[in-house]
C-alpha cells in the first residue's frame, strides 16, 4: 500500500484517496471499517467509484460507509452522521477523501 495514513487515535485514522487495490492492505494493517468522504466523480474519471470501493472493502472483510462531503461545504448534519458512524463502527476506522483533510476536519468537528 502506497497511501500515507495519519493515525489520530487508536480507533481513528485518515488517508488521502485510496484505491480498491488498497483494501486488502488496509485490512492487513488492522483496520475494520473504511469511511469514504469523497463524492463520486469529484476527481474525474480516474477516481474509483464508491460502488467499486464498497465491493473491494467487502472482499477484504471491511465494513464500508459512503458519506460524501463537498470540500468547504461541510454541514452540521454531515458532521453528526460522521460522528455517529464513527462511534458505531467496528474499529479501527480509516476515513479518506482527496487529501485526508476533509475527513480529519469532520472528525475534529464531531468531537
Amino acid at each position: 500500500m502506497t497511501v500515507s495514513i495519519t493515525q489520530h487515535t487508536a480507533h481513528f485514522a485518515t488517508a488521502p484517496q485510496i484505491s480498491p487495490d488498497d483494501m486488502a492492505a488496509i485490512a492487513a494493517h488492522g483496520f475494520h471499517t473504511v469511511i469514504n468522504n469523497r463524492p463520486d466523480g469529484e476527481g474525474g474519471p480516474d477516481q474509483p467509484t464508491s460502488q467499486a470501493m464498497a465491493q473491494a472493502a467487502q472482499a477484504a472483510g471491511l465494513a464500508y460507509h459512503y458519506l460524501p462531503v463537498i470540500s468547504g461545504q461541510i454541514t452540521p448534519a454531515q458532521v453528526a452522521e460522521f460522528a455517529a458512524t464513527l462511534k458505531a463502527a467496528p474499529g479501527p476506522v480509516l476515513a479518506f477523501c482527496r487529501s485526508g483533510a476533509r475527513s480529519t476536519n469532520m472528525w475534529h468537528m464531531g468531537q
